[in-house]
Formats: C-alpha cells, structure tokens, sequence
C-alpha cells in the first residue's frame, strides 16, 4: 500500500487521495483569484480582532500577506501556479506558497476557518463574476435577436402552432419573441446572484470558532450583500447555491434549445425561412452535398447535459444530513461544467443568429389562404357577426377561403406586441440596462478585489 502524505493529513493511501480529491486541482484554478481575495480578507481582519492578548497577525504582516496573494493571483493569471495532488485544493496550495515564501506567518492564515467556509467563499465570488459575464452574454444575444428582427422588418411569417400553419406572423415578431424570452432569463439569474451574494466566512466548519472574529467586516471588505448568520446554517448552504445556479442555467439552456430547433427547422428545404451561414455548418463523410445544423443539435444535447447537471445538485442535497458533508465536492463541478457549457452556447448562438439570412421570396410563398381563416372570421366581428357564428362558418366553409396580401395581413395587427405593435426600443432600453447593471457590479467586485489585493 502506498501511503502519501499531505498539508493536513500525514498518512493517506495513494488511491484513497486520488479519488477524494477528484478533479479539484483542475476545477480550483478558477478559484485561485477568488480564494486569495477571501484569504485577504480574512487575515485583513485578523489583524484588527481586539482583545486578544497578542495579535494572530499584526497590520503589517497581514499587509505582507496581501502583497503575497497578489503575487500568486499575477503568477496564476501567467500560468505559473500549480495545485498539486498533495496539496488536494486551491486552499492548501495558496497556504503552502505563502508559507514557502513567507515562513511561520503562511501558517498563520488559516486561523479561524475551515476549507468549508474558505470553498464557499470562493464559489460565491466566482459566481458573482461569473453571473454578471452570463448577464452580458444574455444581453448581447438578445440584442443579435433584435437586429435580425429589425433588419428583416414586416417580412410576413407564417405563425405556426402545433407545428402547423396558423396565423399571419412576421420575421422581426419570431426574432423578438425569443429575444424576450433571453432577457427574461435574468429574473433567474438574479436570484441566483443574490442568493451568492451572502458572505459564510467565519462559520468556520459550521459551528463557528473561540475568537473574536468580526464578520461584518469581511462582509464588507468582500462586498457581499450581507453576512449568512446562522454559522450553521451558512455550511448547510454549500450546494444551495450551486442548485440555484445551475437551475437558471438549465432554464437558459432550454430557451437556447427552443432557438435552435426552430433554426433546424426553418432552415430545412421543406420550409426554407432562413439560411444559415455556412461556417456554423458541417459536411458528411458520404454525401457531398450535405450542410448539416450539428452547432443546433449540440445545443439540444448540451442543454439535456445542464438539466442532468441541475438534477445531480439536486439529488446530492436531497437527503443528506445537515453540516458539512463530503459529497457536497462534487456540486463544484456540476455548476462549473453548468456555466461553461451555457456561457459558450449563449456566445455561439448569438455568432449564428448575426449570420442568418432571411429568405423572404420563400416566407411570402408559404402563406395558404387557411392561414387567413382567422382574420376573415374577425371581419365578420368587426361587420356586426357575433364571435362563435363567424368561428363556425368560416370553419364550414375552409374551401371557399382564397389566398390573401400577407403583408397587408400583418399590417393589421398594430396593438402592443403584435406583428406592427413591436416595440424594439422597449428592448433597447431592456438591454441596456441588464448590461450597466452587471458591468456596474462587476466593476464594483473587481475594485474589492483590487483593494485587498495590493
């Protein structure tokens, strides 16, 4: 049997190492920024505990460490750190840097904490960038929806339900319509924001330390909204967060996946709409004439992997016991993997939709006067014809209806959101403010972290 041997336990089975710690060096070196700026804080705080008869940390050894962590931050961002199997997560490998280079004080910084509360904090504020970038990228492809829309104007659309013909639509009302759908995904991204932007340091492993530690103010110094009290309660929340995450990027994924079908099958020969631009296009290995939609399919089978990752986090939590419990490891995976795989769906499909084109000669030619039945039947309403007598005689008598002006069609239709009631500067305005409220926040978090980090 060989036995390893690491910062916090002096004899573990090789394989027993390896299958606990999992794939944390490769998944923690998102968190290198992240740890160092809890890690700041902390000691930061430390430095200013009073009634202790001797400071853990002086004012200037905790400003020595800070100048430290910038230093690991800068050799991160270079490429030159490294998480060691030893060293088992991104925490243990800061600390042994720091003792490495700063002697007795590196072992000095855990004072008070757990790596429960440290990995908490970490992902919070991991989550805090990493939400506000998602909110820019939601902005930016609502915004690719609603310039395809405006650019292909009233071009008459045939709105389908079930699948089949329906009503008179137009390009610019389906272009819109989803992007309306993306924006109101922000309303679950913000919850998830705020449920992350709750400070746990100082719970410690969940039951909290004999020291005077001051929670307001790495609350402050961190930037978070406010401090998780129940010390307890803030290491149960490990995994809440990482569930409410990936449960806005599942609902992401699902209206990307929408989009996508609806491209697959308004680009097909069978209806023609659209076209869609030949670099997010592949060929076949037999047949040469082939330009397949895998970029669209991909995005229905990465959307049902998001799901299933909302599920996992999900089904970790459901009957495990309150405080710290290992399994809750691998929430830091299933959030991670969530976000990648949601953030670059999000960017590839606003590259797509700027290369669509609309086929409007093939729109037009798919209008059939069933398409009509409705409008002829609100003719007879506005004529004086009670609602149900027009559904039924224009119901009775499909045959006799006759091919109608689809652009003088959708004309008609002006009230508030309809096919010339569309009001893109209510988007505009809806854009603009989701993208200065994240960069706002964002600027804001990267300035605590430029603070503690100097």
């Amino acid at each position: 049997m060989k036995i390893e041997k690491t910062i916090t336990d002096s004899r573990v089975d090789k394989d027993v190492l390896a299958y606990t710690v999992g794939d944390d060096p490769i998944l923690d070196m998102e968190l290198v920024r992240w740890d160092c700026m809890g890690t700041a804080a902390h000691v930061t705080m430390l430095s200013e505990m009073k009634g202790l008869k001797r400071p853990v940390v002086t004012p200037a050894e905790a400003s020595r460490v800070r100048k430290a962590l910038a230093a690991v931050v800068e050799a991160s961002e270079k490429g030159n750190f490294e998480i060691r199997t030893d060293d088992q997560d991104v925490h243990m490998a800061v600390e042994r840097v720091l003792t490495e280079k700063l002697g007795d004080l590196g072992k000095k910084i855990h004072t008070g904490r757990s790596r429960n509360d440290q990995v908490a904090v970490d992902v919070r504020l991991h989550m805090k960038d990493s939400i506000l970038a998602l909110e820019l990228e939601l902005a930016d492809l609502a915004q690719a929806l609603c310039s395809f829309g405006a650019k292909a104007g009233a071009i008459p659309m045939v709105g389908r339900t079930h699948l089949q013909p329906a009503m008179p639509s137009t390009v610019e009302m389906w272009a819109t319509g989803h992007a309306e759908m993306i924006l109101d995904q922000s309303y679950n991204t913000a919850a998830a924001y705020k449920l992350a932007d709750l400070n746990p340091l100082g719970s410690a492993a969940g039951y909290g330390v004999p020291l005077p530690l001051n929670r307001r103010r790495t609350t402050e110094l961190l930037g978070f909204a406010r401090t998780l009290h129940n010390s307890f309660g803030a290491s149960m929340a490990r995994g809440e967060c990482e569930a409410s995450l990936l449960s806005a990027l599942a609902q992401i994924m699902c209206v990307l996946s929408r989009l996508a079908e609806d491209l697959i099958i308004f680009s097909m020969p069978e209806f023609g709409y659209f076209k869609l631009p030949r670099e997010f296009c592949t060929g076949s290995s037999i047949m040469p004439q082939k330009f397949n939609p895998d970029v669209l399919e991909l995005v229905r089978g990465k959307t049902a992997q998001v799901i299933g990752f909302q599920t996992s986090a999900l089904t970790l939590l459901h009957a495990m016991p309150g405080g710290y419990n290992r399994d809750l490891q691998d929430a830091k995976m299933l959030y991670m993997k969530g976000l990648d795989i949601t953030r670059t769906t999000i960017r590839i499909m606003a590259k797509m939709v700027e290369g669509l084109e609309v086929l409007s000669d093939v729109c037009r030619a798919a209008f059939t006067p069933g398409v009509f039945a409705t409008d002829v039947a609100l003719r007879k309403v506005a004529a004086g014809v009670a609602w149900r007598d027009a559904y039924h005689e224009v119901r009775d008598n499909l045959d006799a209806l006759n091919d109608e002006d689809p652009d003088a069609a959708v004309k008609c239709k002006k009230h508030e959101g309809t096919c010339a009631g569309i009001n893109l500067k209510l988007y505009e305005k809806r854009i603009a403010s989701l993208r200065a409220s994240a960069k706002k926040r964002m600027d804001e978090l990267y300035a605590k972290c430029a603070a503690l980090l100097k």
